[in-house]
C-alpha cells in the first residue's frame, strides 16, 4: 500500500559535533598572534612591450611618466615626441607580504591593474617600479619588475608577475611588544568563554604563581614572557600555543552558501516542534516492506553526512537526521524551508547566507 503524508521536515545537510570532554585543539589552532599580520605593498609603474592595446599618446597620466623614465636613462623626449605611442600602460600594483613576514631578497607576487586607457596587459613587461609599504613614507621596500602571466583569459587589465617584487628590506612579523605577547582569537572562537578559558590554561600550565595570561577583551588575550625567558622567548612562545584547549559548547549557527547549496548546522541547534508542507513533497511507504532479492534490491539513499565522532549528539540531532533520511529534497528547497524555519522562530541559532 502506498501513502502520502504531508512532509514533516527538519532540514539541514551537514551537522558537526566535537565532545568537549574528549576532544580538545592546540591554542596556535583558534589564535594568532598579534602582529602576524598580512600587509600590501604598493606601487605605480609602467607596462612596456604592449602590440599596439596601450594607454596611446593622448593618455597624458601614462606619458608623462614615461617622458620621465626615458629622461633618467639620458634619452629626454618630450610629451609631443611620444604622442603616437600605443605600447606602454599605466598600472597600480601590489604585493602582499603574508603574516609570517619576509627578509630582503625573498619574492613576492605582484598583482598588476590598468588605470588608463589601456585594452589589455598581454604580452606586456612591468618596468622596474619601486613599491612602498602600507604606509607611504617613501621607504622603498621592493622592486618589481617582470613579464605579464594572465592568469583569467577574460581578464587582460588584471594580471600577474610571478615572484615579480624582490624584497629590499627585512619585514619581520613583531609579534613581541613590551615583554608580552598577544593572543588574537579567530572567528568563530572569538568569545568571553573561549578567552577566559585560554588564559586560565596558561597560567596553569606555567604552575609559576604569577597571572601570566590576562583577557583584555573577548577577542585578546595578553601574556607576559618570563623575565628569564625574555632574552629567547621562542621555546616560552611555542610552549604556549601547543598547549590544549578542550573545545567548548559554541553558538548555535547555521551557515548557507546558496551559490552550492551547502547547508552546515552546529550540532547544538534546537529547532521548535514544527510542520512543514513545501511544494506538495510526499514521504511514500509500502507496507509490507519488500523483501530484498538480488534482482529487486532494497536501497536507501541518504541525503545527509552526520559527523559526530563521540555518538552523543541527542534525540533532537537523530530526529533531525532521521526526518533528513526518510526524503529527497532539492538543495535550493531545503534552504527555503531553513529560511522559514528562522523567520518563523522556529530555528534557534544564528542564521548566516553567503
Amino acid at each position: 500500500m502506498r501513502t502520502s503524508y504531508p512532509t514533516i521536515l527538519l532540514a539541514c545537510v551537514a551537522v558537526l559535533m566535537m565532545d568537549s570532554a574528549t576532544h580538545a585543539v592546540k591554542i596556535a589552532d583558534i589564535t594568532r598572534l598579534n602582529g602576524q599580520r598580512s600587509n600590501i605593498l604598493t606601487g605605480l609603474g609602467l607596462v612596456f612591450g604592449l602590440k599596439g592595446t596601450g594607454d596611446g599618446g593622448a593618455y597624458l597620466p601614462a606619458i608623462r611618466p614615461l617622458v620621465s623614465m626615458l629622461s633618467k636613462f639620458a634619452d629626454p623626449a618630450t610629451v609631443r615626441d611620444l604622442a603616437n605611442v600605443q605600447n606602454v600602460a599605466l598600472v597600480s600594483i601590489t604585493a602582499t607580504v603574508p603574516p609570517g613576514g619576509v627578509r630582503s631578497g625573498d619574492k613576492l607576487d605582484v598583482h598588476v591593474s590598468s588605470i588608463g586607457a589601456a585594452s589589455s596587459l598581454k604580452g606586456g613587461r612591468l618596468f622596474v617600479t619601486p613599491m612602498q609599504g602600507p604606509i607611504p613614507d617613501g621607504r622603498l621596500f621592493a622592486l618589481a619588475e617582470g613579464p605579464i602571466s594572465i592568469e583569467d583569459p577574460t581578464s587582460l587589465l588584471h594580471v600577474l608577475v610571478k615572484d615579480g617584487a624582490v624584497m629590499e628590506e627585512d619585514l619581520p612579523a613583531q609579534v613581541i611588544e613590551n615583554g608580552c605577547i598577544s593572543l588574537i582569537l579567530e572567528n568563530p572562537a572569538t568569545n568571553w568563554t573561549t578567552a577566559s578559558t585560554i588564559a586560565k590554561i596558561i597560567n596553569d600550565a606555567e604552575g609559576t604563581g604569577e597571572t601570566l595570561a590576562v583577557v583584555k577583551n573577548e577577542k585578546l588575550v595578553e601574556v607576559t614572557i618570563p623575565t628569564n625567558e625574555r632574552e629567547r622567548p621562542d621555546s616560552f612562545i611555542s610552549r604556549i600555543q601547543r598547549l590544549p584547549v578542550p573545545m567548548l559548547p559554541a553558538e548555535a549557527r547555521v551557515l548557507i552558501n546558496e551559490r552550492t547549496g551547502t547547508i552546515i548546522m552546529t550540532g547544538d541547534v534546537e529547532i521548535s516542534p514544527v510542520v512543514i508542507s513545501h511544494k506538495g513533497l510526499t514521504i511514500t511507504t509500502t507496507n509490507p516492506p519488500p523483501l530484498p532479492t538480488p534482482r529487486t534490491p532494497v536501497i536507501t539513499e541518504k541525503n545527509t553526512i552526520l559527523l559526530d565522532t563521540t555518538n552523543q549528539g541527542g534525540p533532537k540531532l537523530q530526529d533531525l537526521v532521521n526526518a533528513l533520511d526518510m526524503i529527497k529534497v532539492p538543495a535550493e528547497d531545503r534552504i527555503t524551508i531553513i529560511k522559514q524555519l528562522y523567520n518563523s522562530g522556529k530555528l534557534h541559532a544564528k542564521l548566516t547566507i553567503e
